[in-house]
């Protein structure tokens, strides 16, 4: 276990069954956040117990919920019920200070299980604010139909069949990824005595990958960019990397002046998940930036390479990133191009240039090599090798 539990301290009568309940949490595999937490519930019980004179031994239900009530009157959000608390209660009532049995009536609301989903996200998974923000949307909407502490296999199953029969491929996919990782943290909170995660059946995805913007395209985009003005300058820099690089919208907007090793050739990019890589700096990249550095960025005080050009001053954010592609795109007649197929166009053409998946899926910074290998769909010259004659072909 990390040191976040072993950061938590407990004082007072439960102080010497602190390593017994941190030793059960270890061995049932709790996420170290989580660990944390229902560690710092003994702390507070322990305090409260020493405060109001009382031992640690012969607890009983009327107890607990004045500890409860002291601890959602003192402003927490988190383990407010006998429910909630049901590990702590079990681990003290085996250790023999005769804790009664959760009451099954004993519940959190929802609002607060969501308020601790959410924590866990940003704070145990690092999640981006945005997939936050959806995997919350999904938990509400269970949350809606169904008490999450009561859940059933069957209504988790069935609650997913009826929300994806009038959703497209994408949207199911985000619901059940959603799902899953609430029902996940539902069990390793322990509000539920089993995952449920198993019962969210798969989505149906199909998925297509964009269309690649090719290098004839590419160099159109680039050419549309009048490098004689600053904007001209900053925006041909922005799309040298997302071509060259195959950098994602929010990547190139959230580099930093820091994030540049200009003696050793290398950027630091800072992907999902709070995510670090360093990848080469092409020759003709770090040429742009340095020319909109040094002739076109205004003196502002945010660290961002890349910011607006007129007043209030600041970082361009991931959406500018995506107008500086479409205005592209428009001056160079082309139809509508993303950002993100410009990621695709990067990743093909490493594959049509001989690398392989792995080391696309490195360029890329796959979490994954699920998501590498979309891309053996348009590598028709590695697909021919293994494809077999078709029965009676001559």
């Amino acid at each position: 276990m990390d040191d976040r539990a072993a950061r938590v301290r407990v004082s007072g009568p439960l102080a010497d069954h602190a390593e017994g309940f941190r030793a059960m949490l270890a061995g049932r595999g709790y996420a170290p956040s989580s660990a944390a937490g229902q560690l710092q519930v003994m702390a507070h019980l322990s305090r409260w117990l020493g405060q109001q004179g009382r031992p640690a031994g012969g607890l009983a239900p009327a107890t607990v919920d004045q500890f409860l009530a002291a601890r959602k009157a003192a402003g927490y959000r988190r383990w407010l019920s006998a429910r909630g608390i049901a590990l702590l209660l079990e681990y003290l009532e085996t250790a023999g200070l005769a804790v009664a049995a959760v009451s099954p009536d004993s519940q959190v609301p929802d609002d607060d299980v969501l308020a601790g989903f959410g924590d866990y996200l940003v704070a145990e998974r690092g999640l981006a604010a945005s997939t936050v923000r959806n995997y919350l949307d999904a938990a509400r909407l269970l949350a809606a139909q169904v008490h999450l502490e009561a859940l059933t296999a069957s209504e988790v199953t069935g609650f997913v069949l009826e929300q994806c029969r009038e959703r497209s491929a994408g949207s199911a996919a985000v619901l059940v990824t959603g799902l899953r990782s609430l029902l996940r943290y539902l069990h390793l909170a322990g509000f539920t005595p089993v995952s449920l995660a198993g019962a969210v059946p798969s989505a149906a995805s199909k998925s297509p990958l964009p269309e690649a913007v090719g290098p004839g395209q590419a160099s159109l985009l680039l050419g549309s960019c009048d490098r004689g003005t600053a904007a001209g300058r900053r925006d041909y820099a922005v799309l040298v990397l997302l071509v060259r690089l195959g950098l994602r919208a929010g990547e190139v907007a959230v580099m930093q002046l820091g994030d540049i090793d200009w003696r050793a050739g290398q950027v630091t990019i800072r992907g999902k998940g709070n995510r670090l890589d360093q990848l080469p700096l092409p020759a003709d990249a770090g040429q742009a930036i340095a020319a909109w550095l040094r002739d076109g960025r205004p003196g502002c005080s945010c660290r961002q390479v890349f910011t607006t050009l007129l007043a209030p001053l600041g970082p361009l954010t991931r959406k500018a990133v995506s107008a500086i592609v479409t205005r592209a795109a428009r001056r160079a007649g082309l139809a509508a191009v993303s950002a993100h197929r410009l990621r695709h166009g990067a990743a093909t053409g490493l594959l049509r240039a001989g690398a392989s998946l792995p080391e696309v899926g490195q360029v890329l910074r796959h979490a994954s090599m699920l998501n590498t290998a979309r891309y053996a769909r348009v590598d028709h010259a590695g697909l021919s090798a293994v494809a077999r004659p078709w029965p009676g072909a001559r």
